[in-house]
């Protein structure tokens, strides 16, 4: 009888695990405090609530690259800098903040001019009353960098903690 009590406590335990994922916490953690720093950024900035700001892309720090170095952080600190889980979030980091300084934010510069091209069409043209292209996509190098630092001091400060508690 108390077998079986535990096998059903025990089953259900993995379902709960990812309450207590450090790497999965790290992670969300960071990307929550990038996308709230940028929320009340904006409201210092031009004094309106913008509720985008919580969930849009663009802009500092880089929530993607807090996200993704908090998350390699994480794994390197739990699971040991030499192993392969850490080489895969770390190229996994890599590219995300490649990708935010090269094709995002190129993106986003051509969404500008296209922007422009439109809104300078007559309005007679099929196009002039198209919506306008979202241009906040990418990210400057000091945001990514910003981002960066974001997640390796949530991941150490949660590393932290996880060694406080136990």
């Amino acid at each position: 009888m108390e077998e079986s009590a535990d096998t059903s406590s025990s089953s259900s335990s993995p379902y709960f695990s990812i309450f207590t994922n450090y790497p999965l916490i790290s992670a969300v953690l960071a990307f929550t405090i990038a996308q709230v720093i940028k929320f009340f950024t904006t409201w210092y900035k031009e004094k309106r609530w913008d509720l985008k700001r919580l969930v849009g892309s663009g802009g500092m720090p880089s929530s993607h690259s807090a996200t993704v170095t908090a998350l390699a952080m994480a794994v390197g600190l739990q699971e040991g800098f030499g192993g392969s889980h850490f080489v895969i979030a770390f190229i996994l980091t890599s590219i995300v903040m490649y990708d935010a300084t090269g094709v995002r934010l190129h993106a986003g510069r051509q969404a500008e001019v296209l922007n422009q091209i439109v809104y300078e069409l007559p309005a007679e043209h099929p196009l002039a009353e198209s919506m306008p292209l979202r241009e906040l996509l990418g990210h400057t190098p000091p945001q990514v960098v910003a981002g960066g630092v974001l997640g390796t001091a949530t991941a150490v400060f949660g590393y932290f903690i996880t060694l406080i508690v136990k």
